[in-house]
């Protein structure tokens, strides 16, 4: 039986009279760092059924004491994914308390006598204080697993099997803690799978799944529900379907990889993988999230929480076609989104956030020429949701040595950068030969940062359906080529002198006016001589707000 205590310290201390006052969120310093234990510790535990379980919370506010934000306790069980909110425990994602930061330890926040099963206990704040889940988040989380079955590897080659209620456990070098191959299938129902080998061959790993907690390969099929995978040794991805006909469906479960070169899912050769309502932490070096590698893969992510925080760990990582609905996917340490080649990301209602690491760029879209990904014209679509990218130097996103083709319609961007967009050449490629194509569309857009590229690439732009930017094109006549245009309901607010090839805005001239490119007294340059620009017909137009469009 579940008996609810509501954070008795926070309680207690505004019973005192103690309560911090509230204040407005600020940028600075030492960021909130909530902890969760159950029985006492902050690591992954195994218990026996009918044996007593109790979470406990903590948090320290850095310099973030008294800060407005919303607090967050989450479940992930058996039955679903449940939150704690003031009239208790209720099914999906609901908000705790909108309170002031301050620290405390040691509160707790519920005790338990569960049934065997995964369950997986979330303690987060958001300095956001808006009653919505989202950026800046700051959580932490503990796995408990209840079981009175454990065994060690699983291996099936063909076949139907099912397994439920069970713990998978191997340490050995280069084992998966489940494997199916040979067209088998399998079905498994809370089963806990927990690997602590190392892999031989890391390249081995990231094309063929060696090492990996579950692998399904040579055209079989695994269903995993109600469960957990955990691998802590290098090259020990979570999930990986590899092969075409080789495939995971995943519903409520969670993966953890903490091992360099883990991601949490990956399907190569053009293996499938689904997921629904699945948490992914990984934190080794080189381990996205999301994932596909050579040959490419397909995989589809509805609702859930995929976080990265390695060195080099994106949150998605696609050599293939990996989409996302309603999720939230995150690379603190590192890029929200890498495509390599000729694949693709397609993001709905999605939260996606990147971090400043050892890489400087919100999202990368590239060609490495290592061989894993075919093609140079990689694709970046994102509907609704919200792009994050908290760096001030690096650009949101970032093309070189292929063409990036990036559409954001109906997103909220959420940049501390100057930079918007950046195409050039860098470490990959051909010198010479390998600068960056964009092609960017922004469909009912708000966009402030700077579009700039070198000479070996180029950018075109299009402004549609009301969207704005606020920032400068190719400011330092770099580029090898920019291009703009812009419908009737879009604005551009110029923010130093820019240098266009061509531009179209038939609907923005009246007479000898530009209306809807408001200049700041900043000059706006168009290369008269191409036949691209015809209709501005070699004239100087006035911007809105001081400076002019003239040929150059």
């Amino acid at each position: 039986m579940i008996r609810y205590i509501f954070f008795t310290t926070w309680i207690m201390i505004c019973c005192l009279g103690m309560c911090p006052a509230a204040q407005a969120a600020d940028n600075s310093g030492n960021q909130p760092v909530p902890g969760i234990q159950a029985n006492g510790r902050d690591i992954a535990i195994t218990v026996s059924s009918g044996t007593p379980v109790s979470v406990t919370a903590g948090l320290a506010t850095g310099d973030r004491t008294g800060v407005l934000a919303d607090w967050w306790f989450a479940a992930s069980t058996p039955w679903g994914l449940y939150s704690l909110s003031d009239s208790g425990w209720s099914q999906g994602i609901n908000m705790l308390v909108q309170y002031p930061l301050f620290d405390f330890s040691g509160a707790t926040v519920c005790s338990f006598s569960l049934p065997i099963g995964y369950y997986a206990f979330f303690f987060g704040v958001d300095t956001n204080p808006d009653g919505v889940l989202g950026a800046p988040l700051f959580y932490n989380r503990v796995q408990v697993h209840v079981s009175d079955t454990v065994s060690g590897a699983y291996s099936q080659s063909g076949g139907s099997a099912a397994r439920a209620d069970q713990t998978f456990f191997t340490a050995t070098t280069d084992e998966s803690g489940v494997r199916v191959a040979n067209g088998g299938a399998l079905t498994l129902e809370n089963v806990t799978v927990t690997t602590t080998g190392n892999t031989s061959s890391s390249d081995s790993s990231s094309f063929y799944g060696l090492n990996a907690g579950v692998l399904a390969e040579s055209l079989s099929n695994i269903t995993l529900s109600n469960s957990s995978v955990i691998t802590s040794g290098t090259g020990a991805n979570g999930v990986f379907a590899t092969g075409s006909g080789s495939s995971a469906a995943l519903s409520n479960v969670t993966i953890e990889a903490s091992g360099d070169g883990g991601h949490g899912v990956m399907a190569t050769a053009g293996g499938s993988l689904s997921l629904a309502d699945v948490i992914i932490n990984t934190s080794g070096a080189h381990g996205a999230a999301v994932s596909t590698d050579r040959g490419g893969g397909t995989i589809t992510v509805t609702r859930g929480i995929a976080i990265s925080s390695g060195q080099d760990s994106p949150g998605i990582y696609s050599t293939g076609t990996i989409t996302a609905r309603d999720a939230v996917i995150s690379g603190t340490g590192s890029e929200g989104a890498v495509i390599e080649g000729a694949n693709s990301i397609l993001l709905t209602n999605t939260i996606l956030s990147g971090a400043k690491g050892t890489r400087d760029r919100g999202a990368l879209i590239y060609q490495s020429m290592s061989g894993d990904a075919q093609g140079t014209e990689g694709t970046f679509t994102m509907t609704g949701g919200t792009f994050n990218w908290p760096s001030t130097t690096g650009p949101a996103f970032y093309v070189t040595n292929s063409t990036g083709v990036i559409t954001l319609k109906d997103v909220t961007v959420v940049s501390s950068s100057g930079t918007l967009l950046k195409a050039g050449a860098d470490q990959w490629g051909t010198s010479g030969a390998n600068g960056g194509t964009v092609i960017f569309t922004a469909d009912g857009e708000t966009l402030t940062g700077n579009m700039v590229a070198d000479s070996l690439s180029s950018i075109t732009a299009r402004l549609q359906n009301g969207s704005s930017l606020t920032g400068a094109i190719n400011s330092a006549k770099t580029a090898g080529a920019a291009v703009l245009s812009l419908d009737a309901t879009s604005t551009w607010t110029v923010t130093a002198d820019s240098y266009l090839t061509s531009m179209s805005d038939a609907d923005g001239i009246s007479a000898g006016t530009i209306t809807n490119i408001n200049g700041n007294g900043h000059n706006v340059y168009y290369n008269a001589s191409l036949t691209a620009n015809s209709a501005l017909g070699g004239k100087t137009y006035t911007l809105n707000g001081g400076g002019y469009l003239a040929p150059k």
